[in-house]
């Protein structure tokens, strides 16, 4: 809870510098701040990951069925942000799959979303994933009691290894915090992918599929 806090104090300590003016915007490279920044997230991430040996030796040593963990978290999060997007004027079926992409990493989602499709849907993502987080901490004894113990796991996405984890393991039991581990290490990787195919593949297919079948 603590570092969700933190991260929305800074955005909005942005957003009121941006809109009072209070930086110097024309004497700062805006173009390329995002693409400098999302350089070095992802240098940060792969160092945590690979580093993380006991991480690495955790997948090795588990049934190949655990995937279907993260997969399926992936899946319901992607294709449930688009088919909401339905409902959204001002959101496409692609830009919603965007966002469902995110999986709870909001630093970086939000990042490659924002560079792809500007500030507008890159703050959309933003606090989608944050308020994700925000109710996982919140709801996770009634996600567990009213839907099972891997709920607390699917509702953090990818925070489901780090900010999230205390409480899922709190009510999930010990025995769940090893999947619950994996399931963020692997949303985390998949992140990138997903908002890449959200955003360049999938329009693609979207129009192939109008074009053959009208």
């Amino acid at each position: 809870m603590k570092g969700t806090v933190v991260i929305l104090c800074f955005f909005a300590a942005g957003v009121v510098l941006g809109v009072y003016g209070w930086l110097p915007l024309d004497k700062l490279p805006m173009d390329h701040i995002s693409e400098y920044v999302l350089m070095c997230l992802l240098f940060v991430v792969g160092i945590g990951v690979g580093a993380d040996s006991s991480s690495w030796d955790l997948i090795k040593s588990m049934s190949y069925k655990i995937l279907t963990v993260p997969m399926l978290i992936a899946v319901g999060s992607i294709f449930g942000a688009a088919i909401v997007s339905l409902f959204l004027s001002h959101i496409s079926f692609d830009e919603g799959a965007a966002v469902g992409s995110g999986l709870g990493y909001y630093s970086l989602s939000s990042i490659l979303i924002t560079k792809a499709k500007g500030e507008a849907l890159g703050t959309i993502a933003l606090l989608s994933n944050i308020i994700r987080e925000l109710t996982t901490l919140i709801f996770v004894p009634f996600y567990v009691r009213y839907f099972g113990r891997f709920a607390g796991i699917a509702s953090g996405g990818a925070a489901s290894m780090d900010t999230t984890l205390p409480i899922i393991t709190k009510y999930s039991g010990k025995e769940v915090a090893v999947i619950s581990v994996f399931n963020g290490i692997v949303l985390t990787l998949l992140v990138p992918l997903f908002v890449y195919f959200s955003l360049n593949i999938l329009p693609m297919i979207m129009k192939l599929s109008t074009d053959l079948f009208g």
